[in-house]
């Protein structure tokens, strides 16, 4: 089955470019990649991406599964899945470090995704290439994540996530000592008009962000600090923008960490040596809370730290 979309063009996104404005709403995908779907602009075909758009614009882009097709044709199992939880309908696991969700031009296997589907099958409503996924998690990552099995649980999940009725909490370790406690962080994000794999905090345009800071631990030598995040939306790179732009980048963070400036006032040899030798923003999904979308059963799921943030953990508390 197809994946269908439909986008209306609200007062923040009147007058730009139609590609772009397609690109804000699925950032997932590319321009070059939307340009080869079916895309209707008020029920007649698109001649050109590059005209402008106007207010009350009704977009409805059909993502064929005909170009869809990597996952299932190279199903892998190039890791253990951590399966914290399974029912004919949904999947939970705790995704590693490292790992991409799903098949990509520049990643065509070894994804999650293709070693869930040699493990398990997932519906197929999100199309092809995304079979199950209903959210996302970067690469470098890690953390608690659920899959739709069934076509009933893939709805259900879509519109838990979509209304934002759930909880989702982070850890992160970043740079910088805040004076205060805790903190609410609201801005709009939108993808960066420089570097297309960027998003970053706009004062016009973009989506909604909110997101919930906790301190929940410091180390004032180091000059570094543990969050704990709570997601009231879901954007891309939602924590690591808003941290960023607020002074609080994510350790490791290479896209927006800016690690050179922090790494060059460290002192401590081990501290240093596991800040070179590091890959991977130092961000871990901890907690999902949801209702199931089929029993209607409370679920709740809390992991532990990752083994390489435990280990930064024990270097800064033994400094």
């Amino acid at each position: 089955m197809a994946d269908v979309r439909k986008f209306l063009v609200d007062d923040s996104n009147v007058g730009i470019r139609i590609d772009k404005f397609l690109a804000g709403q699925m950032p997932e995908f590319s321009r070059s990649e939307i340009q080869k779907f079916d895309i209707k602009r008020n029920n007649a075909e698109i001649t050109k991406l590059s005209d402008k758009t106007k207010l009350g614009d009704e977009f409805i882009v059909t993502i064929s599964e005909k170009t869809s097709d990597v996952a299932y044709d190279n199903v892998s199992n190039d890791f253990d899945l951590d399966i914290l939880y399974e029912d004919d309908d949904v999947i939970v696991i705790n995704k590693p470090r490292g790992v991409v969700m799903y098949p990509s031009a520049g990643n065509k296997t070894g994804t999650l995704v293709q070693n869930l589907l040699a493990y398990t099958h997932l519906s197929t409503l999100g199309g092809l290439t995304r079979p199950g996924v209903v959210h996302r998690l970067d690469k470098d990552t890690s953390g608690v994540m659920v899959f739709a099995k069934s076509d009933a649980a893939y709805r259900g999940l879509v519109k838990i996530f979509s209304e934002h009725d759930l909880t989702r909490k982070y850890v992160a370790f970043v740079w910088g000592i805040p004076t205060w406690g805790g903190a609410d962080i609201t801005g709009n994000i939108a993808r960066s008009s420089r570097n297309r794999q960027k998003m970053s905090m706009v004062k016009t345009g973009g989506k909604p962000a909110h997101t919930i800071v906790n301190v929940a631990d410091v180390w004032t030598r180091s000059g570094i600090s543990l969050f704990r995040c709570t997601l009231m939306t879901g954007r891309t790179h939602q924590i690591r923008v808003h941290l960023s732009a607020h002074g609080f980048p994510v350790v490791c963070d290479s896209l927006y960490g800016k690690e050179k400036s922090h790494i060059g006032g460290v002192k401590d040899p081990m501290l240093l040596e596991f800040l070179k030798t590091h890959s991977g923003q130092m961000l871990h999904a901890e907690l999902l809370e949801f209702v199931h979308p089929v029993t209607g059963e409370k679920m709740h799921f809390k992991t532990r730290l990752p083994d390489d943030m435990l280990e930064l953990k024990e270097i800064l508390d033994n400094e």
